[in-house]
């Protein structure tokens, strides 16, 4: 555990992280490079059971969906709605790319779950009071919904194919 600064330390923080700061910015990228690199991760392909795995995740956080796991039922006031997915695609590409691939698997879908669903879920009390955490709730889904190919390749409902 950390201790609280003493008054001094306190006052050389405060001085310090309010004052103005010269920063020298140096351009990294410009505007058409940004764009381009936007283009290129739009480019890299997505199964079609990766789309639907990366759906089935975030419609498993939805408390009035069909077929939710019990701990979504039980911790979960709102979950995720359709723009969850979109990122969980345009995230999974973007892992794919940095990792050397031009194809997305359920396993960039799952590395990039709790960046894209953390603040997209709200817990209810019961979920506050027993520390059940966002992030508890997305890694319990990873665990519930299947990811291999032949699991999710039908229905695109998630009935009958979470794990309970």
């Amino acid at each position: 555990q950390v201790a609280y600064p003493n008054w001094g330390e306190e006052f050389d923080i405060v001085r310090l992280t309010t004052a103005i700061e010269d920063v020298a910015l140096t351009p990294v990228l410009d505007g058409p490079a940004i764009v381009e690199i936007q283009h290129t991760i739009r480019k890299v392909p997505v199964a079609d059971h990766v789309i639907r795995y990366a759906m089935r995740l975030v419609r498993a956080t939805r408390v009035h969906e069909g077929d939710v796991p019990r701990f979504v039922s039980e911790y979960v006031s709102w979950g995720a709605g359709p723009r969850a997915c979109q990122y969980l695609i345009f995230g999974g590409k973007v892992r794919a790319v940095l990792h050397g691939r031009y194809h997305v698997s359920t396993e960039d879908i799952q590395a990039v779950a709790k960046p894209v669903l953390r603040h997209r879920i709200v817990t209810n009390f019961n979920a506050d009071a027993e520390g059940f955490t966002t992030d508890k709730i997305v890694d319990q889904l990873i665990e519930t919904i299947p990811a291999k190919e032949g699991a999710i390749a039908g229905s695109p409902d998630t009935s009958g194919v979470l794990k309970k």
